[in-house]
């Protein structure tokens, strides 16, 4: 995969391959055991993902959001929690691609896209997760540097990554509270360190932290955009593009179990004849063939409004509402056709069923999603 590649399916193509030849035959036990797949992320590196979306002058492939959304539900269809190692990473250096400021884009972004540096965001607390205006991190001046002290929890990459964006408390007194918040990037060393690693019920193999800030150092010219009181809105914009990261992961878990139980109904024999041929079974897929190829045209409307800078936050809104209800439901009726053997550790319906549910939690719940679209829909048509 060249920088200089702009046809999709020689990009999807070669991932293709990848995930066939690299990934396929090692998922079973790196996500049974929760282990980090090192090499792995070293070919994903080889291969431009964690720079996908950075553009070709800071080293970066410069693909399109939608490019971006078929390699996520690729990847996901394979192994899901691939995917968030380059998705929290990329939120990242979107931010820093966006809203920073020139000299910011010349340092930060050619060791981003290359994967010599990765991170994630760090935005939720122990005490808030969906009210990001609630946080309790701050940054304070001291000298010519700020200060920041506090705990930031559930962060993806957090013991692997090097570097983060986090969001701290400028001002704490301002209303509304939004313009209070700033952005900073800040090494992993002295004064930030992982505390743990979190254990989850799905998403295996990517570790998810808690991560402290102690007296944490950090100088002014890694504020995000060098002006404070802007990270609120750095982050919105960068949740458009997670949700639709995380749609096309919800389309990749529903297609993997949609292939599964297309491939078990076929395979399966019942009172003398394929499962498929029950009408029962039939029923089921398909009503999943048709509620995952709803949810990846959902999905590539978002991502077409997003390549051509139209607001989309009710687009990725109902992209990642429906697509992460979609791998639930598909997740589920995969094991149902699968019987006993979905329950089993032996078949890979038992991990989609364990991944699909934090797809409906992760870049805002799907009743914050809901709220969002609700909104959305009075403000685009007034009276």
């Amino acid at each position: 995969m060249t920088a200089d590649s702009n046809d999709d399916d020689l990009i999807l193509d070669t991932l293709d391959r990848f995930l066939v030849r690299d990934v396929e035959p090692h998922v079973m036990e790196l996500e049974h055991n929760d282990i980090w797949p090192e090499e792995i992320v070293g070919k994903m590196a080889e291969l431009g993902l964690f720079g996908a979306i950075i553009k070709e002058e800071y080293g970066g492939l410069g693909l399109s959001c939608l490019t971006y959304a078929k390699i996520v539900e690729r990847v996901s269809r394979t192994w899901m929690s691939l995917s968030g190692i380059f998705n929290s990473h990329l939120i990242m250096a979107s931010a820093v691609q966006r809203f920073g400021t020139e000299e910011q884009r010349q340092k930060w972004l050619p060791k981003f896209a290359s994967g010599e540096m990765r991170g994630g965001l760090a935005l939720t607390e122990p005490s808030c997760g969906t009210d990001l205006q609630a946080i309790r991190t701050r940054a304070v001046k001291d000298g010519n540097d700020y200060v920041i002290n506090g705990t930031k929890m559930w962060i993806s990459n957090g013991i692997h990554g090097h570097c983060f964006a986090v969001m701290v408390k400028t001002d704490m007194e301002v209303e509304p509270r939004h313009k209070g918040i700033s952005l900073f990037l800040v090494e992993k060393g002295e004064g930030f360190e992982p505390s743990r690693k979190l254990e989850k019920l799905g998403y295996k193999g990517i570790d998810s932290a808690e991560l402290v800030f102690d007296d944490c150092r950090v100088p002014p010219e890694n504020l995000i955009g060098g002006e404070e009181g802007l990270g609120f809105k750095h982050v919105m914009g960068g949740l458009e593009l997670g949700r639709i990261n995380v749609a096309s992961r919800g389309v990749g878990v529903s297609q993997a179990a949609l292939d599964e139980a297309v491939k078990y109904s076929q395979q399966r024999e019942t009172f003398g004849k394929p499962i498929h041929k029950h009408q029962a079974i039939q029923l089921m897929l398909a009503d999943m063939a048709t509620r995952t190829e709803a949810a990846r045209l959902l999905v590539h409307r978002a991502a077409e409004a997003f390549d051509k800078g139209e607001r989309c936050d009710m687009e990725a809104g109902m992209a990642k509402l429906f697509a992460t209800e979609a791998a639930i439901s598909s997740s589920l009726e995969a094991m149902r056709i699968h019987g006993g053997y979905g329950y089993s550790k032996e078949f890979p319906v038992e991990r989609l069923y364990r991944d699909a549910p934090l797809l409906t939690i992760g870049e805002g719940t799907n009743e914050l999603q809901r709220i969002i679209i609700a909104k959305q829909l009075i403000d685009r048509n007034p009276i």
